[in-house]
């Protein structure tokens, strides 16, 4: 059961759009991630490389928790809000909950609720 001192360095590390250093720091070896209802990815490394290659093409990140976060033994449950700024000038804002299952101080499971329709990049309003 991860204290709440960790899940708050978690949430910061996520917030300062630390993303790939965040699941180096917090998911434990063999971490699985799951989209929706998309099979798991299985491996801290594999999340790494995921989340390195979203933000190799990304030109700015907003990362936001929504509070309260849920917490409940060893299931935590978080909302979030990125807004992503894209190389070619797209814009994709999604909001998502994450659902995990700690062991102790760090994340073995997680799976993220989202609608995909979310996920299309789209141009951004003319000001």
């Amino acid at each position: 059961m991860p204290t709440p001192e960790t899940i708050e360095k978690f949430i910061a590390r996520v917030e300062q759009n630390a993303h790939a250093e965040a699941v180096e720091e917090f998911y434990t070896e063999n971490a699985s991630m799951r989209e929706n209802q998309a099979p798991p990815r299985v491996g801290r490394h594999l999340h790494v490389a995921n989340e390195r290659k979203v933000m190799s093409n990304t030109a700015s990140l907003t990362s936001t928790c929504v509070r309260p976060v849920f917490v409940n033994g060893d299931k935590v449950v978080v909302r979030w809000i990125f807004r992503f700024e894209w190389r070619d000038g797209t814009v994709t804002e999604m909001e998502e909950l994450a659902y995990q299952r700690w062991e102790g101080e760090r994340i073995a499971e997680e799976q993220f609720f989202y609608d995909p329709a979310q996920r299309v990049p789209r141009r951004p309003a003319a000001a």
